[in-house]
């Protein structure tokens, strides 16, 4: 899996007009899902992302996580994540998971974040989407399950 990850102030998702998710400030996570993804990863990268300090504490340190906060989380997913642009200028998508994977672990990380306790809104899964939000500080944090960067 791969995801950015982005400290916000707060954030929305609209889908033909409509706004279909939408949370104050906590973090937008846009998710990725490989073809090689195994399972277990939708789990460990939520428990991963919720507990990342990237939060300030009260001597303005980043050492506060999501949890710590009571913030909340827009997820969405995105597939592009995966493209490949090295070899010219049309990305290759073959790393992406199938549609059908992609959708089932996208489903595994949010309800794992539900699970451990934390508020999540959604995108919705293959539809085109508007993302807007206010970056916060700014903080962008890029995670690979295969630790690739």
């Amino acid at each position: 899996m791969r995801a950015v990850v982005q400290r916000v102030s707060r954030a929305s998702v609209e889908v033909d007009g409509h706004t279909v998710g939408e949370i104050g400030a906590g973090l937008v996570v846009l998710v990725g899902v490989g073809a090689n993804d195994a399972d277990g990863v939708p789990a460990a990268f939520a428990e991963k992302i919720i507990h990342l300090r990237i939060f300030s504490d009260e001597d303005g340190k980043m050492n506060r996580s999501l949890k710590d906060t009571g913030g909340a989380m827009l997820a969405v997913s995105q597939f592009t994540l995966y493209g490949d642009a090295r070899g010219g200028r049309r990305p290759s998508f073959v790393a992406a998971a199938p549609a059908e994977k992609g959708k089932a672990m996208y489903g595994e990380f949010v309800r794992a974040v539900e699970s451990l306790g934390v508020h999540v809104e959604t995108g919705i899964f293959q539809a085109h989407m508007n993302v807007e939000l206010v970056n916060d500080g700014p903080v962008t944090i890029l995670l690979d399950s295969d630790k690739l960067f």
